[in-house]
């Protein structure tokens, strides 16, 4: 179901660029990320950085049965775990979320409802992190939701000046504690 413990640890060593971390997402965090979907209405969700699925799981928990889930994801271990959960509605994309539009395209879909991210911003290089913020903010629909966890408050400026209302909660129920950025655009940015 997920990788061990001891073996997300040693993952997140080896790939701690593209991991962002060591220990799994907590219940609370995963929660929190979830919080501002409507499920009810949701219809194409983005993952990014889906890891070893345990965010994806919460997902796929509340969607309705004719939505989607693309999750990315560019570790193959974690690739391979999360194919393996076996539901009809999640679409496994071993990219990089910087070709959030040409996946969404690939897959019928110009746009998402929501995007969900656990991509270690921090660790990126800061033009690619930007990149796939802007380009993020591009595929959602007017009124979409960009939920975004961080280990710090560093990057806020830069999801703000990339979204119109950045709202944030902080999550202590986790190794570490997380803040979670809830960011939406209210005008169209090009």
């Amino acid at each position: 179901m997920y990788m061990k413990h001891l073996d997300f640890f040693k993952e997140g060593i080896r790939n701690i660029r593209t991991t962002g971390t060591i220990t799994r997402s907590s219940r609370f965090l995963c929660r929190e990320m979830i919080r501002p979907v409507n499920f009810e209405k949701a219809k194409i969700i983005v993952e990014l950085g889906a890891g070893d699925g345990v965010i994806t799981r919460h997902i796929l928990d509340r969607m309705s049965a004719d939505a989607k889930l693309i999750s990315f994801e560019v570790n193959d271990k974690f690739c391979e775990i999360l194919r393996n959960i076996n539901d009809p509605r999640l679409v496994v994309v071993e990219d990089s979320a910087e070709h959030i539009s040409s996946q969404l395209e690939e897959h019928g879909f110009d746009h998402a409802d929501y995007i969900v991210s656990a991509l270690p911003f921090l660790s990126l290089p800061k033009e690619l992190g930007t990149d796939i913020l802007r380009k993020s903010a591009a595929a959602l629909r007017p009124g979409g939701v960009f939920t975004q966890m961080q280990y710090s408050l560093l990057l806020k400026h830069l999801y703000e000046s990339i979204f119109d209302k950045v709202t944030l909660r902080f999550v202590p129920l986790n190794v570490p504690p997380a803040f979670v950025f809830i960011c939406e655009n209210t005008t169209s940015k090009s």
